[in-house]
């Protein structure tokens, strides 16, 4: 089968090889014999042909000849040579024998891209397994572009509805710490109000005489499990001073009235919350 680039190699070819025949018989014609001159003209376009049937040979078998590729473009170069020396000496139309006289080059020129296309050409079998792996790749990669667009979507739905509940749940938070602070706030104002703090004194019961406790604040953080108190003998409030100064100073800094609590109920001791607190106000002022 002929390749698209044999067709025009083989055109540009005889057209120089007739063009640089006729001008050798014409212009040498005119001074010897013609038929020396046409003997002059069949040599040039031999040895071109006959150097281009043998690098053509050479590149069917997979060789290659820098010599014979030397001698030919010797030869092209001394055709467009005799063009250009007939188109200068010409007495008329110098423009267009000049404009033909690269033709010969040319023809080297389109068989040296004829031999280029012939080293890469494939054949059907290959050219199809070649756009199949094309084709398969295009194929991959568009199951990669669809797969990361639906997990980009996903990831984005996720963290729109992560970023939504986060946000309810500040709200959240937000107004419980709200409510909290304002009933803290309102606590304190009833803790410190003159009239409000004679009103809770009066209903608190009296730990010892001449003694009014003194109403506090609840607690307000985390708290601590107690441990069950054990049944026995309440204590006096002079052995439960004992016992709480006992306790209180069993460490150096002295506990604290929490860590003195758990410590008290942990030793299987009994009393009532107003009765130990006052205990170790009584002891630690």
């Amino acid at each position: 089968m002929a390749r698209p680039t044999a067709l025009p190699a083989v055109a540009v070819t005889a057209v120089s090889l007739v063009l640089t025949l006729a001008v050798v018989v014409m212009w040498l014609g005119s001074a010897m014999p013609w038929p020396v001159a046409l003997v002059v003209g069949l040599g040039i376009d031999g040895g071109w042909l006959a150097t281009l049937a043998y690098e053509r040979r050479l590149a069917t078998q997979g060789d290659h000849s820098d010599a014979v590729t030397g001698v030919g473009w010797s030869f092209g170069l001394l055709a467009t040579g005799v063009l250009i020396a007939h188109a200068l000496t010409a007495e008329a139309d110098t423009g267009a024998w000049l404009a033909v006289a690269w033709l010969p080059l040319a023809a080297k020129a389109l068989w040296l891209v004829h031999g280029l296309w012939e080293r890469t050409a494939l054949t059907p079998k290959a050219l199809g397994a070649i756009r199949g792996i094309q084709q398969e790749a295009r194929d991959e990669a568009a199951v990669a572009r669809a797969r990361l667009r639906a997990e980009a979507t996903t990831e984005e739905t996720r963290l729109t509805a992560v970023t939504q509940a986060g946000a309810r749940v500040a709200r959240v938070q937000a107004d419980t710490a709200k409510r909290l602070s304002t009933a803290w706030a309102t606590l304190e104002a009833a803790r410190s109000g003159e009239d409000t703090g004679r009103a809770l004194t009066s209903v608190t019961t009296r730990v010892t005489p001449d003694v009014t406790p003194r109403w506090d604040l609840p607690v307000w953080g985390p708290t601590e499990l107690l441990t069950a108190l054990e049944s026995g003998p309440a204590l006096t409030d002079a052995e439960l001073d004992a016992v709480v100064e006992e306790i209180r100073t069993s460490r150096v800094p002295a506990l604290s009235y929490r860590e003195m609590a758990t410590r008290f109920r942990a030793a299987g001791h009994s009393a009532s919350e107003v009765r130990l607190r006052a205990a170790w106000k009584r002891v630690a002022a």
